[in-house]
């Protein structure tokens, strides 16, 4: 059985061949002059991001979708199932530590409902910055064989969070329902209908810190254990286990220059009725993804011109 690095270069090699053979059938006879499908050549400037090739080698992408989901649970017992164990563990851990023992009100939500809409939500969020973190060092043998474009291994690996996401969502929805129909008096309102954009946002976000840890950690490797006290870190200053209402005025504005603060208020606002998100905060937090993400594009950029003479 292939390991999944090798896995990844037949995948690369595959649609390279594609490449190759279309480029040989170009080569000039009796002096014709010359015709190429494609050329590969240095790119120059600050955004080097070539959305037509992304479309180019979206099935490459795909590839890398069904890379990751599989090798990601291989040799597991329970496979998938794991998306469904993990969110609800962790719910009930805060349930039992900040509900029962430290007391932390959830604006009236049931604790467990509360507790899981964060969870699901920085699931993804943390699975997709650890993943894409990594991107140099863990797909170094691919990126030093062949070329593609190397952010498409961060936009398969937001794609197959997303498929992650959806799962845990659905269990999200079940203790929605189970929870109306015991008479709980959230109220879900029309911002439902924005869960595109809430999941999009996050990541968008999520991509862009990921580009800029990814090279950070090609270079310095120390920063792959660092990575998850970091996260841990981060998920403290993120509204998870207490809501935003709770956080005293003098210390919110700490809280809202955290980007993840408006997602996750605004899927409990949109679902559960209970966020102190005004429309400023909202307008922060979306201006700080896009500059982490133009930031994230512009290092990346840079980073893998070179990465391979320091991994």
């Amino acid at each position: 059985m292939k390991s999944g690095a090798a896995a990844a270069d037949g995948m690369a090699m595959g649609v390279c061949k594609k490449t190759k053979g279309a480029l040989m059938n170009k080569l000039p006879v009796n002096n014709q002059p010359e015709s190429w499908d494609g050329v590969i050549k240095p790119v120059h400037g600050w955004l080097n991001i070539n959305f037509k090739e992304m479309i180019q080698y979206w099935d490459l992408i795909l590839l890398f979708v069904k890379r990751d989901f599989v090798i990601f649970y291989k040799q597991t017992i329970l496979g998938p199932l794991w998306y469904i164990i993990q969110p609800l563990f962790n719910t009930l851990v805060f349930t039992v530590i900040f509900g029962k023992v430290a007391k932390i009100p959830t604006d009236g939500i049931p604790p467990p409902i509360f507790y899981l809409s964060g969870t699901i939500i920085w699931t993804y969020f943390s699975f997709c910055l650890k993943q894409t973190g990594t991107t140099f060092v863990t797909n170094a043998q691919v990126f030093g064989k062949v070329y593609f474009p190397r952010v498409t291994v961060p936009i398969s690996i937001a794609i197959t969070a997303v498929l992650q996401f959806i799962i845990q969502f659905i269990i999200f929805l079940c203790f929605f329902f189970y929870y109306k129909l015991s008479g709980s008096t959230f109220q879900p309102n029309i911002y439902i209908l924005a869960l595109p954009l809430i999941v999009l946002h996050m990541a968008v976000l999520s991509v862009g810190m990921g580009l800029i840890i990814s090279a950070a950690t090609a270079k310095y490797r120390d920063l792959t254990f660092a990575m998850e006290f970091f996260i841990q870190l981060w998920m403290y200053l993120t509204p998870i286990v207490y809501p935003l209402s709770q956080v005293p005025d003098r210390l919110k504005i700490f809280i809202l220059i955290n980007p993840m603060t408006a997602v996750v208020e605004s899927f409990r606002g949109a679902f559960l009725g209970a966020s102190a998100l005004t429309p400023q905060g909202l307008l922060l937090s979306i201006m700080l993804t896009i500059l982490i993400f133009i930031g994230g594009i512009i290092i990346f950029s840079r980073v893998e011109k070179t990465f391979l003479d320091t991994v």
